[in-house]
């Protein structure tokens, strides 16, 4: 299957009133503060959320390990979750791109899908592309670096998305570190069955994070920041990840952009 993941590709809606929020696996058991900082966001635009509780995995793990059946039952699942005709901003590059795409090679033979999948917005993606989000700066100046995670970067396209919200903030300086497009080893399954492989990637991922002299990085993606800050803590580095949606709202509500 061809995955588009240029932007301009994609019709853009006009600002909605109400979304739905998919906070991914990992924003639910590690990084809550994440979904819980992008739904204050969103609601600060004028935006009604709807986070619905069952909602649980894309089926991505599933669907990468071969287990079609596995994985279709799961999306199939989430899909019910999300009746409404409304946009479904998802807080991960990696789930919407498993959303947008395989969704629909998997489900290829059910009714919708390519509706379904017309409704996924990555979060970036939706601030930039769809609300057109204006961000006011409060924080103190400071040094940070992006990681964008491949699938964000590759299958979603969103990459830019990221480098424009934060380029909104006059007191931030982004720093461009020399690994910023190259994997950072986590691929969910793909740590777990190549741990070797993956712990070489993203150990020179995090030198290259510690070698650009920032306070700290920004992620859009939580699986990317959870291999990366664990890598940072093993090397006893004082360098921490943090979501954008966290960091955008701490920039724009606070004085001293702390979070």
């Amino acid at each position: 299957m061809t995955i588009l993941n240029s932007q301009h590709l994609r019709h853009y809606p006009q600002k909605p009133d109400k979304v739905y929020l998919y906070g991914t696996c990992l924003a639910d058991t590690l990084f809550p503060d994440s979904g819980i900082d992008a739904i204050t966001l969103l609601e600060q635009q004028g935006i009604e959320v709807i986070f619905p509780m069952g909602q649980t995995c894309c089926g991505q793990p599933a669907y990468n390990s071969g287990y079609q059946e596995e994985a279709k039952k799961v999306a199939l699942a989430q899909i019910k979750e999300f009746p409404l005709d409304i946009p479904i901003v998802i807080i991960s590059g990696s789930c919407g791109g498993m959303m947008r795409h395989h969704y629909l090679d998997l489900l290829k033979d059910e009714p919708g899908i390519q509706a379904f999948s017309d409704r996924i917005f990555e979060f970036t993606e939706f601030l930039v592309n769809v609300v057109k989000i204006e961000l006011n700066d409060k924080g103190h100046y400071e040094k940070v670096a992006l990681h964008t995670s491949c699938a964000a970067r590759r299958e979603m396209g969103v990459h830019i998305t990221g480098q424009k919200l934060l380029g909104q903030l006059d007191n931030v300086e982004l720093v461009v570190h020399n690994n910023e497009s190259e994997c950072c080893g986590f691929g969910g399954t793909f740590s777990v069955k190549h741990g070797d492989i993956s712990a070489a990637m993203v150990n020179d991922k995090s030198d290259s994070l510690l070698n650009a002299d920032v306070v700290r990085y920004i992620s859009a993606d939580n699986g990317c920041m959870l291999n990366i800050n664990g890598a940072l803590e093993y090397k006893k580095e004082n360098l921490r990840g943090e979501h954008i949606a966290s960091y955008l709202l701490s920039r724009v509500n606070t004085a001293t952009g702390e979070s």
